[in-house]
């Protein structure tokens, strides 16, 4: 999935975290961040903390992939974390389209 802007980053780590059933008290208690601070980064703040935002992202299990423009592939992808659910983000993202 490709999200280029702060809002489409702020939807998918909604979309992650409710498909993990976590509130938003206690994910950003998860992720060392406040209620407001996950609110605002759910609703796309442009101007979010780039170190909690990382970690958010981790705590759900998800990657950041960067990618050269027209699909070149990153050097090298970090090791895949067992330890965490799967999480089909297609379905996640066809599903939050559809409810739109």
């Amino acid at each position: 999935m490709e999200v280029r802007t702060p809002r489409a980053l702020g939807a998918l780590i909604r979309a992650c975290r409710r498909e993990l059933n976590f509130g938003q008290e206690a994910f950003a208690a998860r992720v060392g961040g406040s209620r407001p601070w996950l609110s605002a980064v759910e609703r796309g703040k442009p101007t979010a903390e780039m170190a909690l935002v990382l970690r958010t992202l981790a705590a759900l299990g998800l990657i950041l992939d960067v990618r050269a423009e027209g699909g070149a592939q990153p050097h090298s992808s970090p090791p895949a974390r067992p330890d965490l659910p799967r999480i089909d983000l297609n379905e996640i993202v066809d599903r939050h389209r559809k409810s739109r």
